[in-house]
């Protein structure tokens, strides 16, 4: 069973915004069973809409289609798939205008006729009510094929995917497809590999395994199987798998599926009932940023400073002046005395803290673009260590954040 992404909207064929739609909706697919011929990007225009959906109907038995669907004279694809389709008439969709109506009362902003038009459909179309925007999806069928049409808001795509799925699920018969993921951090993709080479050569034939790397999550670890006769069979056998991979990378695994550094730092401080706050320079409140972005993390969550100059981390953390006119602030000791500084302004019971050179900018022959001093205070100490990462400042940033937080973690494991 294979299906076709077709994203329409010019903003991202220049580049305007990322397309993150065809990520999610590949993923959901697969869950159930269905492959990814192909997916397509192509801007505002009916015969490149039309081109594009006449050949994925030769290669997929699904298409889905994002973008196009708004208020506006630029967003046609409704108009396009009525006429592909067969159209009679546009018929106003009571459910969904209701919805129309509700938002724009909420948003107090004037029902207007082209939000009205919105609520407009092909009569060929099987409606899918839109509970977070206002343009509907619909769902077409044609030859024992189907084509759906979504909104591109990533929001309102995901909420609405979470009915096709069930659509999808009822209308072909998919193969049985199951996927474990675990969690590694601190491990190189290449040295890993090696470490667990005899483990995975092991694995029985219809379990495939995937290296997912990423700098901000380390190396994710994917087992998959496809075409199960008894799942609940294959999810013990997989379960069983990684219980082994787990006693020979130990401490570097965090976590599994959708589990992140932040969240597995935070059960940690959960079970110990303890607070942490964050002091950061060079990662500006992106360690925060990753750590709240977890539900529930006021449980375990004080609060940040960010210190981007020294004069802050002087005044508000206690850092010695002449430490870091001596040292410099990229040092050890600045580092550790931004942590401890934190720790005790807050009131916390652990802190980390970042300083460093991001670059592309800053750098010396001593201290080069990349250079960062992380730092974790606990009730019983200071550690630091000191890490020369890219020459990219995103890559530094959001390596800095992952390292900072798992140094936390590995030493809250250590206390254990």
């Amino acid at each position: 069973m294979n299906a076709e992404i077709i994203t329409v909207g010019d903003e991202i064929l220049i580049g305007q915004i990322v397309d993150t739609n065809s990520a999610y909706i590949a993923e959901q697919l697969n869950l159930i069973g269905v492959g990814i011929y192909q997916k397509t990007s192509i801007s505002d225009n009916r015969e490149h809409i039309i081109e594009n959906i006449d050949r994925a109907f030769k290669t997929s038995d699904i298409i889905i289609v994002t973008g196009g669907l708004g208020p506006t004279s630029d967003d046609i694809t409704k108009q396009v798939l009525a006429e592909y389709f067969g159209a009679k008439r546009m018929k106003i969709h009571e459910p969904s205008l209701e919805i129309i109506k509700s938002l724009m009362a909420r948003l107090d902003i004037p029902l207007n006729e082209a939000n009205r038009r919105q609520a407009e459909l092909p009569d060929c179309c099987i409606p899918i009510l839109n509970k977070n925007g206002t343009a509907p999806a619909m769902w077409f069928e044609r030859s024992k094929k189907i084509l759906v049409s979504m909104p591109g808001v990533p929001f309102e795509m995901k909420a609405i995917m979470n009915d096709v799925i069930p659509m999808i699920s009822k209308y072909f018969k998919l193969n049985t497809v199951y996927h474990k993921t675990l969690l590694t951090y601190g491990i190189p993709e290449s040295i890993l590999a090696e470490q667990i080479k005899e483990w995975e050569n092991k694995l029985p034939e219809h379990l495939h395994l995937a290296y997912l790397p990423n700098p901000e999550s380390g190396v994710r670890l994917r087992l998959s199987a496809y075409n199960a006769n008894d799942k609940n069979l294959l999810i013990k056998e997989i379960d069983n798998h990684f219980d082994s991979l787990r006693k020979i990378l130990k401490t570097a695994v965090y976590g599994e599926n959708d589990d992140n550094l932040a969240s597995a730092t935070g059960e940690l401080l959960q079970q110990k009932n303890a607070m942490l706050a964050t002091a950061e320079s060079c990662t500006g409140g992106h360690i925060a940023n990753m750590i709240t972005a977890n539900a529930g993390s006021s449980k375990y969550f004080k609060g940040s400073v960010i210190a981007y100059s020294n004069d802050i981390k002087i005044k508000m953390l206690g850092v010695k002046a002449s430490d870091i006119e001596q040292y410099g602030a990229v040092s050890e000791q600045v580092a550790s005395q931004m942590a401890q500084g934190v720790r005790i302004a807050l009131n916390s019971d652990y802190a980390v803290a970042t300083s460093g050179i991001a670059g592309p900018d800053g750098g010396t022959a001593e201290k080069p673009v990349g250079t960062v001093w992380i730092a974790v205070a606990t009730p019983r100490k200071i550690i630091a260590q000191k890490y020369i990462l890219s020459k990219l400042r995103d890559v530094n940033i959001s390596r800095a954040s992952a390292i900072a937080l798992n140094m936390l973690r590995l030493e809250l494991i250590n206390e254990e």
